[in-house]
């Protein structure tokens, strides 16, 4: 027997129209690269909407076109995320920290149409302009007065074609699983890949990203993304403020510049904040230096790379709460996030091992992990082994690539991540499976020495990669920033781990240096740094 309720479909198209009719005074500032402080509302964004809608449509762009962006986090961008969505387009949000030739297989590959850029990234599309085949415009994400000049051809500007359109504008009907947006991984290894999402599972993520034990935005709240809405939506909080009625403050530009963060928390009262742990380092530098505080924000959502310890216990200082949180492009991204926890019910000691953990799945994910033979490991907290998850907003195969099956024959994806789970089902990256470092044939977490590493004071940032050793195969070698005038010998560094990881864990040699790789989004690149120490050999 099938259920009698009314099958809406789950759509972008009727957030918006939600957030517009209940919460359409619900305030948004923007900081842009044309101006320092814009700031209207719900209903004025999704007016201006309409007016990028009927935009689209004028330039020729069609139902199943993809749209690209090369923005901060602004209300232009917002504005963009559900123009093309709704319109039955594809967004697809592209990471200008990508090598250019990344950028350019990107835009050919995803066969955009047109490219939406901020004024700051349009030398990258000059030098490409004559490898991108299938775009027919490029519209500047500014005003007339701000518009610069340009070698290349069928150049807009976002303000002049806004202005000479109605606000009105009917949407189509939309399947809910009709795509709506597009986004790459960071291609450590190979081409970029693309992840199509589609409108139903970005409206369950939504959901999910409000759950009370989860991000929980409110109508009390003002939430600030850090992390770019370039990659993976900002987290879907571009959504999830929309669909709960949250002021939104967006720090475009100034995303790393601890000064302007601070201003924009106090002025504009944010409770809540996401990005990644070198956003958070900057920030607290600042306020450690200028002796500031940030009294309004409550919590910060910390993903995308391990959280040190020391940056949650300087929070703390601060009356703020560090959320830890896990996910990837191929997941939109939510996994599994790290509830508040009683300090005072648990114990200091079980509250320090907790806190650092990736925390438990989120309702609509289901996470085991496996062993090398594929078999299920036990949830106890010692096991550890291939983290493999499955859900309704997990990549099922990458764009494109018709045979690239995500996941396998049971419908399980492998993150790539190697990880434990307690018995409470907190979960805990230790690895990825490609960084994991096997001495003797017992695995040693790369992560958890990191961790240790920048816990000292002397350290701004460290990496730990396997290297070569003719008696245990492989051993760990740190690699370390100190701080400006630091004093701090090998010695004293490699001292440092004895008593917080096991002593046969303890990198066998230490050098410090001036600079470590990155990936695009950020993250240490372990790859790189393989690379770049191949022909590292330990002291005898």
């Amino acid at each position: 027997m099938i259920g009698q309720m009314m099958n809406s479909p789950l759509t972008i198209t009727s957030l918006m129209s939600f957030g517009e009719k209940v919460h359409g005074d619900t305030e948004i500032v923007s900081v842009t690269m044309d101006n320092p402080l814009f700031r209207y509302t719900f209903a004025d964004a999704f007016k201006r909407t309409r007016q990028l809608a009927n935009v689209l449509a004028r330039l020729g762009a069609k139902p199943g076109d993809c749209i690209g962006t090369l923005a901060w986090n602004d209300h232009r961008h917002l504005e963009l995320y559900y123009a093309i969505s709704c319109s039955g387009m594809i967004c697809h949000t592209m990471n200008p920290r990508l090598f250019p030739e990344q950028i350019d297989y990107i835009i050919n590959h995803a066969e955009d149409q047109f490219v939406f850029t901020d004024i700051f990234f349009l030398p990258l599309l000059e030098n490409l302009k004559d490898r991108l085949s299938s775009v027919k415009g490029i519209i500047v994400l500014t005003d007339e007065a701000h518009m610069p000049d340009t070698s290349m051809e069928n150049v807009y500007c976002y303000e002049t074609l806004l202005a000479a359109e109605t606000d009105v504008f009917n949407w189509p009907e939309i399947n809910e699983l009709d795509a709506s947006g597009l986004c790459y991984t960071s291609g450590t290894t190979g081409n970029p890949k693309g992840v199509l999402y589609n409108h139903r599972s970005t409206v369950l993520h939504a959901f999910a990203g409000n759950l009370g034990d989860v991000m929980g935005l409110g109508t009390d709240d003002a939430v600030m993304p850090i992390v770019p809405m370039f990659h993976v939506n900002a987290w879907g909080v571009p959504y999830g403020a929309i669909m709960s009625g949250t002021k939104i403050v967006f720090p475009g530009p100034k995303m790393i510049d601890g000064e302007a963060l601070t201003t924009l928390i106090n002025e504009e009262h944010v409770t809540i904040s996401a990005g990644v742990p070198t956003i958070w380092l900057a920030l607290i530098n600042y306020l450690k230096e200028s002796g500031k505080t940030v009294e309004p924000l409550k919590r910060i959502i910390v993903g995308g790379a391990a959280c040190p310890v020391s940056i949650m216990e300087d929070f703390d200082s601060y009356g703020v709460y560090t959320h830890v949180a896990w996910g990837m492009t191929e997941m939109s991204p939510l996994g599994t996030y790290n509830p508040f926890l009683d300090r005072e019910a648990l114990g200091e000691e079980e509250f320090a091992r907790l806190r650092v953990k990736a925390g438990r799945c989120i309702y609509g994910v289901e996470m085991k992990i496996t062993d090398e033979q594929n078999q299920d490991l036990p949830w106890d907290g010692v096991a550890f082994g291939s983290l493999k998850v499955r859900g309704p907003w997990i990549c099922d195969s990458y764009f494109k690539m018709p045979d690239s099956d995500a996941h396998d024959a049971d419908g399980w994806f492998d993150t790539g991540d190697v990880a434990t789970i307690d018995p409470s089902g907190m979960m805990q990256i230790t690895d990825r499976s490609k960084d994991v470092i096997k001495s003797g044939g017992e695995w040693i977490s790369s992560i958890d020495l990191e961790n240790t590493a920048v816990d000292h004071p002397a350290v701004v940032e460290a990496a730990v990669i396997g290297m070569y050793h003719e008696k245990w195969t492989e051993r760990p070698l740190l690699l370390v920033i100190k701080q400006a005038d630091a004093e701090l010998s090998k010695e004293e560094m490699l001292a440092w781990f004895k008593g917080k990881v096991a002593t046969w864990w303890i990198p066998d040699d230490c050098l410090f240096v001036e600079e470590l790789a990155h990936t695009a989004t950020g993250k240490l690149s372990k790859k790189d740094l393989r690379e770049q120490y191949k022909d590292y050999r330990f002291p005898a």
